[in-house]
């Protein structure tokens, strides 16, 4: 590494992640690393001819986010095909549909978006029928929480508008994934988009074998045009985890950018739709939960993977639920003093006991939180479901991150993307000050973060999470220099102001890779 630094980022607010509260100061980085951080200003020595010093003011300098839940694939159909977010009726709908369909191969499925469910209602399959016959056509709606289909998109893929979600239209993801020309400029937009928020690293769901998306992965990585690093999870959907893959994964992908990180599954649902499992029964109803989950498999497939050294996350939303994935990992492999071995994961967590949090914490299980979910909620519609479904009481422990962290829990951050987009000032506003996106009175105040431990989360846990935090997730000499620069002090702005600052700088590996100042 060269003795001077090709760029000096200054700062009156440079947080590290490393322990230190954050100090005026600097950060100098010379090829990939990180050559150098320190208190007021720089070191002339470092100070070559052709160094760049960029003066940032009261901007917040940071290690680059991790965001260790994320749906690609998912947030891919949000952009199939035509937009027919301008069409007003169901005719409409279906003459945008059949322009596009003329422009692209027969053989080609008619996949569109955008069409707004809420403002125009469609009257069934007859329509798509008649418009195209055996050709099977799907129109997803904005958010892609539903769609509309003909016979035989219904027929092809054996979901339907009522389950349209990624787990059930798997069917359908190696016809997008397998669009080289759809998705390889799709997921160039989704890493320009993710860095723009300042990611580096991500961590992405791909359902079973990821249906050869790996090898796109691998050329980009080998063409240098990856500005976002991919650990990927295999999430098991049409068969049990493929351990033979995840070995095949785990030999294939070596280098910086590209890693197979192991295994992702559901075990409950939602609180709302009576799906997380309980230790008690709902108030509303007589059930502990209202779907079967299958926990002899899960806890089978979770002991054959952490054999063979492979880690698991476990979504789990329930206090019961989270109970269960901890006796799962209570039988993998642990270290004498109780910690498992491979990096397990918790991932949501929205409703725990805080016996189970402090066993957590024991047994040294990652907790992959959403900070940003109260963005989807308003305060009145969420404390009404908390209150009927379980009641108030039990809600205290709602979003219970206080206690996480109190019990020596590593946090991580996801946004379970594209449920939520990453904003990591907005996540302060949700995660530290309690908010709903109205404002008003903090829901929980006393199970919230400090900004320290939430940005903390999103950088040096994030990069623990992935395995990576000898060489990223703080801003120390000889890291690679993923940095992220927002527009304001996130430690200094009032939390309920927190959601004005937004990203305005981002490097990779030295690199500046997205640049708003």
């Amino acid at each position: 590494m060269s003795k001077y630094a090709d760029l000096v980022l200054q700062s009156n607010c440079v947080f590290t992640a490393a322990g230190e509260e954050p100090f005026a100061g600097f950060v100098a980085v010379a090829g990939s690393k990180i050559l150098c951080v320190g208190h007021g200003a720089p070191d002339g020595a470092i100070l070559g001819p052709n160094t760049r010093v960029l003066s940032l003011g009261d901007r917040t300098i940071s290690p680059g986010f991790s965001d260790v839940h994320c749906f690609f694939t998912g947030y891919s159909v949000g952009f199939l095909g035509a937009d027919l977010s301008a069409c007003k009726t169901e005719a409409e709908l279906v003459a945008a549909a059949k322009a596009y369909a003329d422009t692209i191969p027969v053989g080609k499925s008619v996949l569109c978006h955008g069409w707004n469910a809420q403002e125009v209602p469609v009257s069934g399959t007859a329509p798509l029928d008649e418009a195209f016959g055996s050709r099977p056509a799907i129109l997803f709606a904005q958010g892609c929480e539903t769609c509309w289909m003909n016979s035989a998109a219904l027929e092809r893929y054996r979901f339907t508008p009522e389950t349209c979600y990624p787990e059930a239209y798997v069917r359908l993801l190696p016809d997008i994934l397998g669009d080289r020309d759809f998705i390889i400029p799709e997921f160039k937009k989704y890493m320009n988009m993710m860095n723009s928020r300042g990611v580096t690293s991500v961590k992405e769901m791909g359902f079973d074998r990821f249906y050869g998306f790996t090898d796109i992965l691998a050329e980009l990585e080998q063409a240098g045009e990856l500005t976002l690093r991919v650990n990927f999870m295999s999430q098991p959907v049409a068969e049990e985890a493929d351990l033979a893959y995840g070995r095949a994964m785990r030999e294939k992908f070596t280098g910086e950018f590209v890693r197979f990180s192991g295994y992702n599954q559901m075990t409950d649902g939602s609180i709302s739709q009576l799906c997380g499992d309980l230790k008690q029964p709902y108030n509303c109803a007589d059930t502990c939960c209202a779907q079967n989950i299958d926990w002899d498999s899960l806890a089978r497939q979770t002991r054959a993977a952490d054999a063979e050294g492979f880690r698991f996350s476990l979504h789990a939303q329930g206090d019961a639920a989270i109970a269960k994935v901890l006796d799962i990992y209570e039988t993998c492999r642990r270290d004498a003093q109780g910690r498992v071995i491979n990096r397990h994961a918790i991932t949501d967590l929205e409703f725990s006991d805080p016996r189970d949090l402090e066993r957590m914490g024991a047994m040294g299980v990652i907790a992959e939180i959403y900070p940003q979910i109260q963005s989807i909620a308003d305060r009145e519609g969420k404390l009404a479901m908390i209150s009927e479904k379980i009641g108030m009481e039990r809600g205290r422990y709602y979003w219970n991150r206080r206690k996480m962290a109190d019990s020596g829990v590593l946090l991580s951050c996801g946004t379970d993307l594209p449920l939520l987009i990453d904003d990591i000032p907005e996540s302060v506003y949700h995660a530290v000050g309690g908010y709903f996106p109205e404002g008003g009175e903090p829901f929980n105040k006393q199970n919230m973060l400090t900004v320290t431990e939430l940005l903390t989360a999103w950088t040096r846990g994030g990069a623990y999470n992935l395995s990576c935090e000898d060489t990223l997730g703080t801003l120390e000499p000889g890291k690679k220099a993923d940095i992220a620069v927002l527009s304001g002090n996130l430690f200094t702005t009032a939390v309920e102001d927190s959601r004005n600052l937004k990203v305005d700088l981002t490097l990779v590996n030295g690199s500046i890779v997205y640049n708003a100042l």
